[in-house]
């Protein structure tokens, strides 16, 4: 960890995912719960994370090989301008008291599209940043950074709300914005994009039109997926566990509201104890993944998320739901790091962007129609029955992780 944090850019990287994540916390937490106030609708939250997908499935299947292509740092730069540019104008909005839902849906919408690319791009560019054989170290500490400022937004999130409204919430975010962008504007100087490990003639890149260039890369891809099974289950308990966790947000607020009646406090306890758990994971995950493997902690990580998640609408009390969320937010930081380790092991680096926006994609696209399910079927069968559903993807994950493959190389050698 130390010869890890010796590097100045990785420290700058984390730095902007701790105060990031505050920001996006805390604003994902408040909108939530004011959508589920003005209107008291699960299927409305339903609404509301289904739509955060709709932009990401346009972008991802092209955006994978921009991340490939440009320099990594500054488009995280600019995703970071853009979303706090978004926000200014709604938060303004809210501070006049003039915020209507449709403008909320609609700015969570836009943010959510450059969340969805932001995270493959800042995975991609630690890839690039982290000295070979220490990815564990980095995703550890990038899992600690961006759980860390979660637990402090989950924390507060609660409290804060009721005194600063949603607009004093908006602000701070913003605000995180700001900071995060320095952070990554000192990360280094000039422009770097990864060189690719194999290129095409002079003569026949040349020969290509800008559109036939991009349709060969996207087209790489695909073929490199094809040709690694592993990563390919490894990207489907990615995208199942992806969904599973985005449509969270559909039950979390009305367990609060409905079931024990604390209100945007308790909301923030239940946020605060996922925070936690993940915060804390980073502190035994790298032993568990050196132990028994990153496959069989993603396996087992998906196990203990099905039974926390199908448990927590039984709670007598909100003190054993906040438990049960802090078991599932440690679960979430083990199988990210183990996940994100995995990945980085197995891509190289100029695959990265588009590897992981094949499996961003299956994951949004689950999203859209989880969300939409379980918001429904929350608001006309039962919670229970929701908080069900989702136990039920992260249990398919489990399946994805356990199931045993044989590279398709390493077969036909056998063959031979």
């Amino acid at each position: 960890m130390r010869s890890i944090l010796q590097k100045r850019s990785l420290r700058f990287v984390f730095a902007a995912n701790v105060i990031s994540m505050l920001g996006s916390g805390m604003n994902s937490a408040a909108v939530a719960w004011t959508i589920l106030q003005r209107t008291h609708s699960e299927m409305a939250l339903g609404t509301f994370a289904a739509l955060q997908t709709i932009p990401a499935m346009l972008m991802l299947p092209f955006t994978g090989v921009i991340i490939d292509r440009e320099d990594r740092r500054r488009l995280v730069m600019w995703l970071d301008a853009l979303r706090a540019i978004i926000i200014l104008a709604v938060m303004v909005l809210a501070f006049m008291g003039r915020v209507r839902v449709w403008e909320l849906y609609l700015m969570n919408t836009l943010v959510a599209a450059g969340f969805w690319m932001f995270w493959p791009t800042i995975t991609a560019l630690i890839q690039e940043l982290t000295p070979e054989g220490a990815f564990v170290q980095s995703n550890t500490l990038l899992l600690a950074g961006v759980q860390g400022g979660w637990l402090i937004a989950g924390a507060l999130v609660g409290f804060v709300y009721e005194h600063i409204g949603l607009g004093g919430v908006l602000l701070i975010d913003v605000s995180t914005y700001v900071v995060s962008f320095l952070c990554y504007f000192a990360v280094r100087q000039g422009r770097h994009v990864v060189p690719r490990a194999v290129e095409l003639r002079h003569d026949i890149e040349a020969a290509e039109t800008a559109v036939a260039r991009f349709l060969r890369e996207m087209r790489e891809g695909l073929v490199f997926l094809g040709e690694h099974r592993s990563v390919v289950f490894l990207g489907m308990s990615w995208a199942l566990f992806l969904g599973a966790m985005m449509t969270g947000v559909v039950v979390t607020a009305p367990l609060s509201d409905r079931v024990f009646h604390a209100g945007a406090t308790g909301y923030g306890w239940l946020n605060g104890g996922w925070g936690v758990g993940a915060f804390l994971s980073a502190l035994y995950a790298p032993a568990l993944i050196a132990r028994v493997g990153a496959r069989w902690s993603i396996a087992l990580s998906m196990l203990l998320l099905t039974f926390t998640m199908a448990l927590s609408p039984f709670s007598p009390w909100l003190a054993m739901a906040v438990l049960l969320y802090g078991l599932m937010g440690s679960a979430r930081g083990v199988s990210g790091i183990a996940m994100n380790t995995s990945l980085m092991e197995q891509v190289p680096q100029h695959f990265m962007g588009r590897v992981q926006n094949t499996f961003y994609f299956f994951g949004t696209f689950l999203q859209v129609a989880l969300a939409l399910a379980v918001g429904w079927i929350a608001s006309r069968i039962s919670l229970a029955a929701g908080f069900g559903v989702i136990a039920a993807v992260y249990a398919v994950a489990f399946g994805s992780a356990c199931w045993p493959v044989r590279e398709r190389k390493a077969v036909a050698a056998v063959a031979e």
